[in-house]
């Protein structure tokens, strides 16, 4: 299946916006920003925040039952701009090797708190809305589906849910692919359209951030 192939959804409504789930979210944050520059690009700040902290912040704004951090380049500066926050540092010491090193720590922090799913989220992703993250977790919780991302104006984004049952391929998914196979392949797997354009919005080069200069 390709994403294009992927069933697109509007997110259902609950009556009350209480979760019963138990799903740990994780910032993948280990990766050496090579298209932006010399700088890290998740310690460039937007409004005064720091992007890390600012998606961190976001994602401590919804019903996740906890949050992990994957570090990995400039791992202590990036804990720094996270001091405050109620966070679980998560070190990646194999982070050059690709995406998958995280997202195998990140599931492996979700296993041990015995969560029902997990939510893998991008530390460069700073314009994804605290409501896009409450319809996917909405999503999960009321829909048969075992395999979840967001979605703006019918094209896939980012976060992604994958619940427990898909733990044990996530720590065997090797390079920079992350859970796409995993998402592709599940029979019941599904986009949520969240009208939210941030959930496709990342940061690579410095022209990505917002200013007089920047679209």
């Amino acid at each position: 299946m390709t994403e294009s192939a992927l069933p697109i959804r509007s997110p259902p409504v609950t009556a009350d916006g209480t979760f019963t789930a138990s799903v740990s979210g994780i910032v993948l944050a280990a990766g050496t920003s090579v298209r932006f520059g010399d700088e890290n690009k998740l310690l460039q700040q937007i409004d005064g925040e720091p992007i890390i902290h600012r998606v961190v912040g976001t994602l401590l704004q919804t019903d996740l039952t906890g949050v992990g951090v994957v570090l990995g380049h400039e791992a202590n500066a990036v804990r720094d701009a996270l001091s405050e926050l109620d966070v679980q540092i998560l070190e990646n010491e194999a982070f050059t090797s690709g995406q998958s090193s995280s997202v195998r720590a990140g599931v492996r922090y979700a296993a041990r708190r015995e969560s029902d799913a997990v939510l893998v989220a991008l530390g460069d992703m700073p314009f994804v809305s605290s409501s896009s993250i409450t319809s996917l977790l909405t999503a999960y919780e009321t829909w048969e589906s075992s395999a979840l991302a967001a979605a703006y104006d019918g094209e896939r984004g980012n976060p992604v849910i994958f619940d427990a049952q898909h733990f044990d391929a996530l720590t065997k998914v090797g390079g920079d692919v992350g859970g796409r196979e995993i998402l592709l392949t599940a029979d019941d797997a599904a986009l949520v359209e969240t009208n939210d354009p941030g959930v496709r919005r990342d940061v690579d080069d410095p022209t990505d951030l917002p200013g007089p200069d920047n679209s």
